[in-house]
């Protein structure tokens, strides 16, 4: 029997939820959540075991664990059944191996979850690991590891990790591979599976896990329920890994390290070993300092850096994988000049430095960071119960019980003695800084020798750093001014009855209104999206690019001014759109018209400053250039969605425009741009609707109506909408191309499978389609046939047209040979759709029904989702609740007879393109395949363009302001 401890929970005003800390009499401890709102159940297993417990010479052995533990058990024998029942229930299910630990979790549909969680609770108490899936398995470790040879972050990280005292577990490469889990294995004597059913039987004890179970029914009954499943679980009384403390000895402190990254672009990095913030949680003496350092206002240093034309970003704060050690670390990405200026800009930084400590620690800052820190936990936004049971389960190991549900999210103690404290822990004597640039080829000399990463290392003194900053400009480093946009006004505007729909409740030759009020979520904020509909965003690779630079220096000039509104959680976003560009606003209502309304001066007295033009332009650039460096199957997408959207354009194009274009370029543009605008809106959340309309008419009178405005409203014929290239029943259309580049072993195919363009009755047949199928496909092609460690069978949407897409990357076959694999998988699986039995069927239909009357969680979610039915022309608001009408008439023949239309090999309508990109490995199949003459009722795409004009296109739901009326 379970001992039932009474903790008295902080929980912030709003949570309505059970809670209750239980300890099984094995010792592992428990979280049970009841919540009789929820649609998903969830649970989450920490085992306080991760890669720094990897045997020595057996690199990754934790991470291969944990893959290996999703294969079967003693109860549930058949392989990956466990996926397949969390698939098949409308479910999720993942698993991470960190440096101390390793965590499980899923979620599924309510119903399902006792089954589900028994399921689960088999990895810990009888797992199988057969020699046979052991041995398939190690292809998948290896061939995530491959995925990775060529990211920067994993390069990087291994090399933070390389340059510490290899006597700590920081050292360690921690992936695994066929080398350290195969080769070097077997050239020692070991037997790997051995060695797992040991690192198992060590090191998976009771004593060492904590469990969070997120359920709907009562806490008695997920108690008991949990009594039964996992009181079985072995406690060896294994003693929990005392990770040793900071892993950087005096030999990799004080360094510069110069690195070569594979893509375009540089970096600098600069980093102190600090005491992890969470031995001081409630005093959150980084929290405080990372505010203030990584600040973008102005006086900050990002402020300083951008404007000096040296920097494009920076990010600042402490994190570990360890509560033993951490690192505080300032991050900036650098543009060219900024390259050349390095000395510099770490001078700034230690002059900033220097000011802190010089200017004393401020109680005003702290009290801003704990209001808002309150506002956040009282006002939290539900989510879903499988983030929530994460973020829960986080915190068990490392806080008193109370303190579960509040982890470091409330510090409340001001303890300056402390902040100056870790402040003087940012010395020059304890420094690391890591610069990555591609300029540093020819002059580094070391090699990191899990990933190949260039390097060489400097030793810097603190007399150099403190010439550094002897020797940077003068800048007026000054601390922030309060922040405006912290709210303090809560009051809730609900409607007296709940409005199930957004409505239009304005409509003029400037705007179209949509406007929901919230009487469900209760909160104070809102959700606020304006979409700048300009037919000339994109009608071109110039407009497209200008476009793009357009709304990157819209943001950068704000910046300065609205930072401060997203540190109170005011968050804004603009970006670019197939049909202009737009502008989103959420967060707390109070303060919300302060920065609608700075966003909109910002774009009507718009003027190009042509230093921040070259800036982006370069940045623009360079993200260019890197697209060649994306993961093959990004490629094989990539150029998917090239031939389907009738009005894109390829990025050689964007990147020949770019190069010629110039600020007078932009200048000259923007008039053209804003010159015919329709602005599509919507006011969703605590604003009521003649604030929603008193926001809209304003921004008529700031963008059309002041003298000389550049903004006319849009002509009705000038209504550009978004439309997808038809492809033809009965054919197999194929695109083969070389990998962009030529280092990277893996091959990647996508197969797309066009099925119709948005209608309910073939909407829930491919959406059932897809979720019998997803999974069994996925065992297929990954774990039986090891094709690569990047699987998947998915629904597609392309402006409302459907369809499914299978992915494979892969070193092991070449994108022709998976074409025909994923195939092969289609037409064996016909058995299994023929075969579905009347309950198996009716089971699958009610998952996809239950998936689809789930609430949602938050504000956010249903205005997006809202949101996206306004901007699509669909404004189907009720589209779930009409799509399981047709599911619940479906019958299991009609079922079949989609699959043998529009799915099956040789279907009379299904239409299929495949997208083959071929990595270094598979260069001599590419050319053998380019030279071979193509299978019957097969296109083989050779120009792109001439391909897409050449197909019919589907009609657009979005018909345009016309269609619109204003509803009473």
């Amino acid at each position: 029997m379970a001992r039932a401890s009474d903790v008295e929970f902080i929980r912030s005003q709003s949570d309505t939820r059970d809670y209750r800390r239980i300890i099984l009499p094995n010792s592992l401890q428990v979280m049970l959540i009841s919540d009789a709102e929820i649609d998903k159940a969830a649970a989450v297993m920490r085992v306080s075991v991760g890669a720094f417990s990897d045997p020595d010479g057996i690199n990754g052995l934790a991470h291969f664990l944990e893959h290996m533990l999703f294969y079967a058990s003693e109860k549930y024998p058949e392989e990956n059944s466990y996926s397949k029942y969390i698939t098949e229930h409308g479910g999720s299910t993942n698993a991470v191996t960190g440096s101390e630990s390793t965590n499980f979790y899923f979620d599924v549909n309510v119903d399902n979850f006792h089954e589900a969680l028994d399921r689960f609770a088999q990895f810990f108490v009888k797992p199988l690991m057969s020699a046979d899936a052991v041995n398939r398995e190690i292809n998948a470790v290896d061939s995530e590891h491959k995925k990775n040879l060529l990211s920067d972050n994993s390069r990087m990280y291994q090399l933070y990790k390389h340059l510490s005292s290899k006597d700590h577990p920081y050292h360690k490469f921690t992936t695994g591979s066929i080398e350290t889990l195969d080769v070097g294995p077997k050239e020692k004597g070991l037997d790997i599976r051995e060695e797992l059913l040991r690192f198992y039987s060590e090191n998976y004890s009771a004593n060492l896990m904590h469990l969070t179970v997120y359920g709907k029914e009562s806490l008695d009954s997920l108690q008991s329920l949990v009594e039964s499943l996992f009181s079985d679980i072995t406690n060896t009384e294994n003693r929990l890994f005392k990770c040793p403390g900071n892993p950087c000895t005096e030999e990799y402190l004080q360094i510069l390290v110069k690195a070569i990254p594979i893509t375009e672009g540089d970096y600098l990095k600069i980093v102190w070993p600090t005491t992890p913030s969470i031995q001081h949680y409630k005093e959150a003496p980084h929290h405080y300092l990372a505010n203030l350092i990584g600040h973008e206002g102005e006086g900050s240093i990002y402020y300083i850096l951008k404007h000096l034309g040296w920097a494009m970003g920076l990010m600042a704060g402490a994190g570990s994988d360890s509560n033993e050690y951490s690192f505080f670390s300032v991050s900036i990405r650098l543009t060219d000049e900024g390259h050349d200026h390095m000395e510099d800009i770490v001078g700034i930084v230690f002059k900033y430095l220097d000011l802190l400590k010089g200017s004393g620690i401020h109680k005003w800052f702290f009290d801003e960071l704990v209001a808002m820190c309150e506002t956040e936990f009282n006002y939290q936004d539900k989510c879903q119960p499988l983030n929530y049971a994460l973020f829960l389960n986080g915190t068990m190991p490392f806080f008193p019980p109370e303190e579960w549900l509040v982890g470091e999210s409330l510090p409340s103690k001001f303890d300056p003695i402390l902040i100056q404290k870790k402040l003087d822990e940012l010395s020059p004597d304890k420094v690391r800084i890591f610069w990555e640039s591609k300029k540093f080829e020819g002059s580094t000399d070391l090699t990191e020798p899990w990933y190949g990463t260039s390097y060489s290392v400097l030793k810097i003194t603190p007399d150099t750093i403190k010439q550094w900053k002897n020797n940077s400009p003068d800048a007026d480093l000054h601390l922030p001014e309060p922040n405006i946009f912290i709210p303090t006004d809560f009051t809730l505007h609900a409607p007296k009855e709940e409005v199930k729909f957004p409505k239009v409740i304005r409509n003029s030759s400037f705007s179209t209104l949509w406007h929901k009020p919230d009487k469900k979520f209760l909160v104070p904020k809102a959700y606020v999206v304006i979409d700048f509909h300009c037919p000339l965003a994109n009608n071109s690779p110039e407009a497209e690019v200008l476009t793009s630079l357009f709304v990157s220096l819209l943001t950068d000039y704000l910046n300065d001014y609205a930072y401060n509104a997203q540190i109170a959680s005011l968050s804004y976003s603009i970006s670019s759109t197939a049909t202009g560009f737009q502008v989103a606003v959420t967060g707390y209502n109070h303060k919300m018209r302060l920065l609608i309304d700075a966003i909109m001066m910002q774009i009507a007295h718009f003027e190009v400053k042509p230093n921040r033009f070259s800036v982006f332009k370069e940045t623009y650039l360079k993200e260019y250039e890197n697209i060649k460096f994306s993961q093959p199957y990004s490629q094989a997408s990539y150029y998917l969605s090239l031939m389907l959207y009738d009005q894109s354009w390829p990025s050689n194009e964007n990147l020949e425009a770019l190069y010629a274009l110039n600020a007078d370029h932009l200048s000259n543009f923007i008039p053209n741009l804003l010159s015919r605008t329709l602005l599509e809106c919507f006011v969703a959340g605590n604003i009521e609707a003649k604030e929603a309309e008193k926001i809209i008419t304003d921004i008529e009178e700031i963008l059309f109506k002041t003298p000389n405005s550049v903004f006319k409203p849009l002509f009705p014929s000038q209504y550009l909408p978004v439309r997808v290239v038809m492809l033809e029943s009965s054919l197999k259309f194929l695109y083969r191309m070389k990998g962009m580049n030529l280092k990277d072993e893996n091959s990647a195919i996508v197969q797309y499978i066009q099925i119709h363009q948005d209608d309910p009755l073939l909407n829930v047949q491919l959406q059932l389609f897809s979720l019998i199928s997803s999974q069994p496909a996925f065992n297929q092609l990954r774990s039986v046939e090891q094709l690569g460690y990047k699987t998947s069978l998915s629904l597609r949407s392309d402006a409302g047209v459907r369809g499914l897409e299978v992915i494979i990357q892969s070193t092991v076959k070449d994108p022709d040979n998976l074409d025909a694999r994923i195939d092969a998988f289609f037409a064996s699986f016909e058995r299994t759709i023929y075969e579905l039995d009347d309950k198996e069927y009716k089971h699958n239909v009610k998952a996809l029904i239950d998936s689809k009357l789930e609430k949602f969680k938050n504000l956010w979610e249903e205005s997006g989702y809202e949101w996206a039915e306004i901007i699509n022309g669909t404004h189907k608001f009720d589209r779930f609740e009409s799509e399981v009408e047709v599911l619940r008439e479906l019958k299991k023949e009609e079922f079949i007879n989609f699959f043998n239309q529009y799915i099956k090999v040789n279907a009379p309508n299904r239409k299929t393109l495949s997208v083959q990109v071929f990595g270094n490995n598979h260069l001599t199949e590419y050319e053998r395949v380019c030279g071979e003459s193509d299978a019957p009722q097969t296109y083989r795409i050779e120009d792109i363009f001439r391909f897409r004009r050449s197909r019919p296109l589907f009609g657009s739901r979005r018909g345009g302001p016309c269609q619109i009326v204003v509803q009473s």
